[in-house]
């Protein structure tokens, strides 16, 4: 359909130290999603506190990192969960999107992870995979359990300022990473398994109306994951299991392939760096942060 893009070459910012590597131990999270294999990591999650850390999730293991400006890597939470999305919010709060044990919040000072919303109206949910807060601090995020083409009951939800708990897409094959465009009409949400990102225009009641696909993509060994937007509404989309994040136009046009210089399992994206035009990617397969010099400098994300 289209020509394919220029490349766009990464580098390694910084690899998990080895000392914090899980070497030849067991999850449940690997016996399911490694089909039985095995890792002694597994990063997502990447996101940037104003100070200019990273921070970053180990999923099988349930630890929380951040590493500083020069790559120095820091453990600040090691709990019973597998934390899979993370996001600051505006006052400094670290929300975290986890598979085990719903929406937990970290407390800074402490390590301490509580739960924000786990169990709504008395229900669990399938598996908390991602999250997004909006300019005005409502908070978007994909309950995505074991979902796919053979099971298409995940969930998009969105928790508003007042508490209050909405659900606004079901029946998704797979929701992964989401975001928002530059005026906060659309948001783009990963379908993973479905090998799409959707477009769901958003009523100003919050409601989704025409929910459509935005990109179709294809090939790989699992799908769009992580995403982010720059200052030009341009799209940049992990795609784990291609070694590649796209990125994509308002209109859904390729701009640019960024290829890993490392494994194929780039899984989620963050811009940083001094002039903000620096994306980050977790590659899991290696336990490395990638990154990439971009055209544009990345929106500045809520807190």
């Amino acid at each position: 359909m289209f020509a394919a893009p220029p490349v766009i070459e990464t580098r390694i910012f910084s690899r998990m130290p080895d000392h914090f590597r899980k070497s030849n131990t067991r999850s449940e999270w690997t016996d399911i999603m490694l089909l039985g294999g095995t890792a002694d990591c597994f990063l997502e999650g990447p996101s940037f506190d104003a100070a200019g850390n990273l921070w970053l999730v180990d999923i099988p293991f349930g630890r929380i990192f951040h590493v500083s400006p020069d790559g120095e890597w820091t453990c600040a939470a090691d709990y019973d969960g597998e934390p899979n999305g993370l996001k600051l919010h505006a006052d400094g709060r670290i929300f975290i999107a986890d598979h085990k044990q719903g929406i937990l919040q970290l407390d800074l000072a402490t390590g301490a992870v509580s739960p924000a919303l786990d169990r709504p109206r008395l229900e669990r949910f399938k598996g908390c995979n991602d999250l997004f807060f909006a300019a005005d601090g409502t908070l978007y995020f994909t309950d995505q359990g074991q979902t796919g083409l053979h099971d298409a009951s995940g969930r998009l939800y969105r928790l508003r300022t007042d508490g209050g708990l909405d659900r606004v897409l079901e029946g998704i094959p797979s929701p992964n990473g989401l975001v928002t465009n530059l005026d906060e009409k659309i948001l783009y949400l990963a379908v993973t398994r479905d090998n799409a990102v959707w477009r769901v225009p958003m009523l100003p009641g919050g409601e989704a109306t025409k929910v459509g696909v935005f990109v179709q993509m294809s090939g790989g060994l699992a799908g769009p994951d992580g995403m982010a937007l720059d200052v030009a509404g341009n799209l940049a989309v992990a795609h784990a299991g291609l070694g590649t994040v796209w990125l994509f136009s308002p209109l859904g046009e390729p701009i640019a392939r960024v290829r890993s210089c490392a494994g194929v399992m780039t899984t989620n994206v963050a811009y940083g760096g001094p002039d903000n035009k620096s994306l980050y990617i977790t590659e899991s397969e290696s336990g490395s942060i990638l990154v990439a010099e971009m055209p544009e400098p990345g929106r500045k994300m809520y807190g």
